[in-house]
């Protein structure tokens, strides 16, 4: 189980690169899951596996349930859509107006759907592949059209580098997602 992607199962946070309002969102969820993983164990259930070939588990660091604690803190959304397995802590976190619920806020769906969208239209994304492929000092590295850095990474197709239609191709062809700390 070392070195697997996990998925979260029941949750959907803010990509790293997002903000809500002024706020960064996607940074402050990344930094709270951070905050429980450093220098903890962590033990995974894998329930199956997503369409981009990531273990769907349930994690538990120091007794705790993380997706849970996520949702509770308000840097993440019960994804509800596929488990209702945090819809009380939702409910609790929006009643309280924590993170997410601070505001009228996108969701992190609606957030990757808009972008991909966006890039998918790109002149220079191939039809359907918008994914960035590049080569940098720090390797194979791909950006999804949520990522940070998306904007700002251009192909060179003459230094090997290359679109993706998806995440898990991008993995398969040994090429990784980018670092956020």
């Amino acid at each position: 189980m070392r070195g697997e992607i996990h998925r979260i199962n029941g949750i959907d946070a803010p990509e790293h690169g997002q903000k809500c309002g002024k706020w960064a969102c996607g940074k402050a969820a990344t930094d709270a899951l951070a905050e429980l993983l450093t220098g903890a164990r962590v033990d995974c259930v894998i329930h199956g596996r997503d369409a981009y070939g990531r273990a769907i588990s349930t994690c538990v660091v120091n007794g705790e349930d993380i997706g849970k604690l996520l949702v509770e803190r308000g840097v993440a959304w019960a994804f509800l859509r596929f488990s209702d397995a945090y819809a009380q802590q939702q409910l609790d976190a929006k009643s309280r107006k924590l993170g997410i619920w601070s505001g009228d806020y996108q969701t992190a769906w609606d957030f990757r759907a808009e972008r991909w969208s966006a890039a998918a239209r790109a002149d220079d994304a191939p039809e359907g592949c918008p994914i960035k492929g590049n080569i940098s000092k720090n390797g194979r590295i791909y950006h999804a059209p949520w990522s940070p850095w998306y904007s700002r990474t251009r192909i060179n197709t003459a230094k090997g580098e290359r679109w993706f239609c998806n995440e898990a191709e991008a993995r398969r062809a040994g090429w990784r997602a980018p670092y956020w700390r």
